[in-house]
């Protein structure tokens, strides 16, 4: 078993990520908090190197690795950030990295790792198939596998978002995040841990891919169906650290319908003038689902990443006009 990373854990992934990566803007969008009708602050991990917050936690952990491990290489599967976030620490430390990805995932995120000189083999219908690729591959040639989740290091590297929100804004009492596999979240419970029960954590996921709510929410590991477009929330497990660190702090749990996604992709857009991936509004849509309760309330939204590819984009902007977003 896993163990959970400390607050101290994040204060040392800090000091391991800072040589790398600044820290990500905090900014008050006057057109969320019209919407929300309340003060709402967005962390912009679109405005990370790479494009999402997963670059923390690659850095922690491949910074860390023993000069066998790096001689050796690594792998993992990913639906795109979290390979993104492993080719670029690797790049950066001169290690060899293959990374699996699900047949038909972005190319806009298979590009960006390519380019950072991993290899990428797309295997599997989706983001669990490619990992259990990932896992029987990763035994027989000897790389070190990275899980997406249940990574100690990985956790406490992108909790490092959440030590930025309060340390520059200590006013803020609630953070809303995204879950997939639940390493950023699990990171936001680990540093509201420390701080104590006045900072709420609210995650929210796709209803089209519910195992991590319904892990959560059953206090055990389930799998369900994964029908979201929404790749950096597209999971079909719930993975055994992040959920016994969520089991343990987080206060609410939320599912978002491919609707109320889309729209929120759409306002975050418009709203706060940057690009926004589907996962990465997801904390909009559900913060919309419980306006009345964050009345109030300041409110920080972990907009997750912004690879969202033109033909998304495109679509996304043509089923809006239709819809009358």
């Amino acid at each position: 078993m896993n163990p959970i990373p400390t607050i101290s854990d994040v204060f040392d992934a800090r000091r391991r990520i800072a040589p790398y990566l600044r820290p990500t803007p905090l900014y008050r969008h006057p057109a969320l908090c019209e919407l929300l009708g309340t003060e709402v602050w967005v962390k912009h991990e679109n405005f990370q190197p790479i494009g999402v917050f997963k670059a923390r936690g690659g850095i922690n952990l491949i910074s860390r690795l023993s000069d066998e491990e790096k001689a050796a290489g690594v792998t993992t599967a990913s639906t795109g950030n979290h390979g993104q976030s492993i080719a670029y620490a690797a790049q950066l430390f001169g290690v060899r990295a293959i990374i699996y990805v699900p047949e038909g995932a972005n190319p806009l995120k298979v590009a960006a790792m390519e380019r950072m000189g991993a290899r990428v083999v797309a295997v599997g219908k989706d983001f669990d198939e490619a990992r259990e690729h990932c896992g029987r591959a990763a035994a027989e040639d000897g790389y070190r596998m990275i899980h997406a989740a249940n990574e100690p290091l990985l956790v406490a590297g992108v909790a490092t978002e959440t030590l930025e929100i309060v340390e520059e804004r200590p006013q803020i009492d609630t953070i809303i995040g995204p879950v997939g596999g639940g390493s950023g979240m699990a990171g936001a419970c680990v540093v509201a841990g420390a701080i104590g029960p006045r900072l709420r954590v609210i995650a929210a996921q796709a209803a089209a891919a519910p195992a991590a709510y319904r892990s959560w929410r059953d206090r055990k590991l389930v799998e369900d169906r994964m029908a979201t477009a929404a790749e950096g929330v597209a999971t079909r497990v719930g993975f055994e650290l992040t959920q016994r660190i969520m089991w343990d702090r987080l206060d609410d749990f939320l599912l978002v319908s491919e609707d109320e996604i889309d729209r929120a992709t759409i306002a975050m857009i418009e709203g706060t003038r940057s690009l926004v991936e589907g996962a990465g509004a997801v904390p909009l849509a559900a913060a919309l689902q419980i306006k009345d309760r964050l009345a109030g309330r300041e409110v920080a939204l972990i907009c997750s990443g912004g690879n969202i590819s033109l033909d998304q984009l495109r679509a996304l902007l043509a089923g809006g006009a239709r819809s009358g977003v």
